[in-house]
């Protein structure tokens, strides 16, 4: 039966071209495996460089059925020539094919053998620019949300790579990002996505972490996100804050406070995840008041924050520290 099927795809017949491909969906493990044995992702590759977006749809859902969980077939696809031809596909206007060709790239990444060949095809910059286009005014783009997702889902494979931060950053990825952090609800899962993904590049990147502090409404954007976004949201987004303050307190202290931080850091220091609580807990040390205590007198609320600072200081984590924390809150958000 293999042999019949890679006859046929190699074939003229252009409605048996197809109709093999579309059958590659229903075979079994067993069968799959036995067919790529026998040689049926090179002509489904060729498939890909036809006119015929019929045929490069059914060609590109088989090639993801014999990818998925073979690291083996992922690996022959990548051989096979399949990511350049799967990068002229996101540059074509049918968009059921681009965001087919963007899961076929996810699956393709996630397989170590094949990621110094996404990124030496400069994948990279192409990706931005989908996740970018949505932003565009002239744009007639409409990328869906699972294709973002997946885009996010590749920059993170991809990333494990030493290399790659460089490229994401030269790529605009980190303005690109925070456009979907700040334009997105906060407690989505693409935000979730896109501020891991923003944490992992500054976190490796000076020139990233400089481009996120000095955004317009990023540090705005990073306040909410502590304030309503999920809890792993809220993690990396505190994460990013605190790497913002360290590299300059007295710019970014101010900056930070007058965005309204404070009340939403003291609820994720008492009930966030261990990491959020840890960084929260420097972030609020940072913060907190060390100026001259004429000063200190003059801000509102101030006295009690000491307060609470002194717990946090201590490693209170009793009910009068809770209690405490409560009440600032309460105090902060009238």
């Amino acid at each position: 039966m293999e042999e019949v099927m890679v006859e046929a795809l190699l074939s003229c017949d252009r409605e048996a071209r197809v109709l093999v491909a579309r059958g590659i969906r229903n075979l079994t493990s067993k069968q799959r495996h036995q067919l790529a044995e026998s040689g049926v992702i090179q002509p489904l590759v060729l498939m890909l460089c036809s006119q015929d977006s019929e045929a490069i749809e059914a060609a590109l859902l088989a090639l993801l059925t014999l990818a998925f969980g073979s690291e083996r077939n992922k690996t022959r696809i990548a051989k096979s020539g399949a990511i350049s031809v799967l990068l002229k596909i996101l540059q074509c206007q049918n968009q059921v094919l681009v965001e087919h060709a963007i899961a076929a790239l996810l699956v393709l990444s996630s397989c170590k053998a094949n990621k110094q060949a996404i990124i030496a095809s400069g994948a990279i910059q192409l990706l931005v620019e989908i996740l970018d286009a949505d932003d565009s005014i002239d744009s007639n783009n409409n990328t869906s949300m699972q294709a973002k997702l997946d885009i996010l889902d590749m920059l993170h494979h991809l990333s494990t790579c030493s290399q790659i931060i460089p490229l994401i950053v030269f790529s605009g990825a980190v303005v690109t990002l925070l456009r979907l952090i700040c334009g997105s609800d906060k407690s989505s899962k693409l935000t979730e996505k896109a501020v891991a993904l923003l944490e992992k590049i500054i976190s490796s990147s000076q020139d990233a972490l400089r481009k996120t502090a000095s955004t317009d409404g990023a540090i705005q954007g990073l306040v909410e996100i502590v304030e309503d976004g999920s809890r792993q949201s809220q993690e990396h987004a505190v994460g990013i804050l605190l790497l913002i303050c360290q590299t300059c307190r007295e710019r970014y202290r101010g900056l930070i406070l007058t965005e309204g931080a404070m009340p939403g850091l003291l609820q994720l220091s008492g009930d966030g995840t261990g990491r959020a609580k840890e960084m929260a807990n420097a972030l609020l040390l940072l913060l907190r008041d060390c100026s001259s205590p004429g000063l200190r007198k003059k801000q509102p609320n101030n006295d009690f924050l000491e307060e609470v600072m002194r717990h946090i200081d201590k490693g209170g984590k009793d009910g009068t520290g809770l209690r405490l924390v409560e009440e600032m809150i309460a105090k902060l958000r009238t």
